[in-house]
This record gives structure tokens, sequence and C-alpha cells, in this order.
């Protein structure tokens, strides 16, 4: 497993989250990898994904398809 540097992550998150800014997830384009925390926890775990996997996953919620 390879070690993500966050050190220059810029978080930003969805426009649709609430006025107060914390009822969504934040993401932060690190080139190789995408990074996804909670916005309501900022110094919480952060999840990191392939850029590529996580442009895929993107592709699919915007076409609606789910997996249930």
């Amino acid at each position: 497993m390879s070690t993500v540097d966050m050190a220059a992550a810029i978080w930003r998150r969805s426009s649709y989250s609430g006025p107060e800014g914390n009822e969504c997830v934040e993401v932060a384009d690190l080139r190789t990898h995408i990074a996804v925390r909670d916005s309501k926890n900022t110094t919480g775990p952060v999840l990191t994904f392939p850029a590529d996997a996580f442009a895929s996953f993107v592709v699919e919620v915007k076409a609606g398809h789910r997996h249930d």
C-alpha cells in the first residue's frame, strides 16, 4: 500500500452542501489520487482512491447507475 501526501490537499465541497457547509463530503484532487473526507469532521479519517477509479465512479453516479 502506498502513502499519499496530503500536505498539498485543497479541499472543496459540493455547491449542494447546506449553508453551513458541514452537511456533505469534501474532496481534494491530489493528481494521482482523490481524497474524500466528512465535512463535519475535517480532522478525521480520509479515504483515498486512484484518480481514474474515482472518475469512473463519478461517471456512473451521474448516469444514475446504482448497485444496491
